[in-house]
């Protein structure tokens, strides 16, 4: 009797998993551009924990609505919600390409690329940067009022 051995590898599974979240990353925000029906993008309160908590923006707040707006095509308001917006959707498209390449020829291409220790870096000190350049106009454009009517604490 033959038996065939059907169990998925931990890497395959992870990639798997990959794909999935890109494409959820991809979709939610398109689905938010179908059903704004009332522009409320622009005025409702964020689901960011961190500022319902202190009432200031995360390193993240932003690239939901910055996919949104890109979708709709205004990359203006795209870029003007969070700069990584749009590089995100290039990630995400480009994340699924790679990971369906590598299930189906069972290699891996990309790996001394996103394991590297020298991008992460830079990419963590840019968003830092990034993030501590927008809490000062954060600041610079709210009252302690407004900042604490963004939070819980209103």
């Amino acid at each position: 009797m033959t038996s065939i051995n059907y169990t998925i590898s931990v890497k395959s599974k992870r990639k798997i998993y990959g794909i999935i979240g890109a494409t959820i990353t991809l979709m939610v925000p398109f689905f938010l551009m179908f059903f704004n029906h009332d522009n409320h993008l622009e005025t409702d309160q964020s689901l960011c924990p961190l500022k319902m908590l202190s009432g200031f923006p995360c390193p993240g707040c932003g690239i939901t609505k910055s996919l949104v707006y890109f979708y709709e095509g205004d990359l203006q308001k795209s870029l003007y919600y969070h700069v990584l917006g749009p590089l995100v959707i290039v990630f995400c498209i480009a994340t699924i390409l790679v990971l369906s390449v590598e299930l189906i020829t069972k290699k891996e291409y990309f790996n001394n690329f996103l394991f590297n220790k020298k991008i992460a870096y830079g990419l963590g000190i840019f968003l830092a940067t990034y993030h501590f350049i927008r809490i000062l106009y954060f600041i610079k454009d709210n009252s302690i009022d407004d900042i604490l009517h963004q939070s819980i604490w209103r």
